[in-house]
């Protein structure tokens, strides 16, 4: 990177592309949450667990092939996936005291 450009100039730069980043990832994972929110309700109202740990299995293998595909470390991509899940999972209980 050294080319010639001025260091502030590009970190600048780069940093706007990082928050650009972050703020879709952002709105990406609220969307996500409203879809699962829904799959919540449906499983409180029809009695399912509120985990789906076959689903899971499926879906971190999924990821962990995209994760290679896009070479990010699939650890992470687990990781991550592993963290939102528990989150769904606690939305989905809540949901189903709330029936």
């Amino acid at each position: 990177m050294t080319d010639g450009t001025d260091p502030a100039q590009t970190l600048r730069r780069l940093r706007g592309s990082i928050d650009n980043i972050d703020a879709a990832l952002i709105h990406l994972l609220a969307e996500r949450f409203k879809a699962t929110q829904q799959v919540g309700v449906l499983k409180a109202e029809h009695g399912m667990p509120a985990s789906d740990p076959a689903r899971e299995e499926q879906q971190i293998a999924r990821l962990r092939r995209l994760a290679l595909e896009a070479e990010l470390d699939p650890e992470f991509a687990e990781k991550w996936f592993n963290f939102v899940v528990a989150e769904v999972i606690h939305h989905h209980t809540a949901a189903a005291r709330e029936r």
